[in-house]
């Protein structure tokens, strides 16, 4: 099955950047047409999501500089995901956890997604980058 091998998503960055750049736009497009509301951990989640997206799709990993950049700004958004993510979990320990009625906008699931998919970026973009020396 080839979405359980990682040379799929290797050969196949580009889509993945593709596709990360789409859901960064679409997530902005919600929260600007005023349907959400306004979270700057959400802001940075999805604006990391882009910019690596925008990496994925370009041959800027294979500079070393590129592969800093995508690391720095990578590690930050899944800090401010898990920090997002932790905040739930904090509630469920306290009692007072709840979800959204709307599952689509539950903040716990949406910043666990957004953690698990920027390191899965980061993942590529170390790999593909370690493919381009040899």
């Amino acid at each position: 099955m080839p979405l359980l091998d990682l040379n799929f998503y290797l050969k196949n960055r580009f889509w993945l950047g593709l596709f990360a750049l789409v859901v960064s736009v679409l997530a902005w497009s919600v929260e600007l047409s005023g349907l959400v509301y306004i979270c700057p951990y959400c802001r940075v989640q999805r604006t990391v999501i882009g910019l690596l997206g925008l990496m994925l799709m370009t041959p800027l990993t294979k500079h070393w500089l590129g592969q800093f950049f995508a690391m720095v700004i990578g590690f930050f958004g899944a800090v401010v995901a898990a920090n997002q993510h932790f905040m739930g979990w904090k509630k469920i320990s306290a009692g007072t956890f709840s979800f959204k009625e709307n599952l689509a906008i539950d903040p716990f699931i949406l910043s666990g997604l957004a953690m698990i998919f920027i390191l899965f970026q980061l993942l590529i973009i170390s790999r593909s980058s370690a493919a381009h020396s040899n």
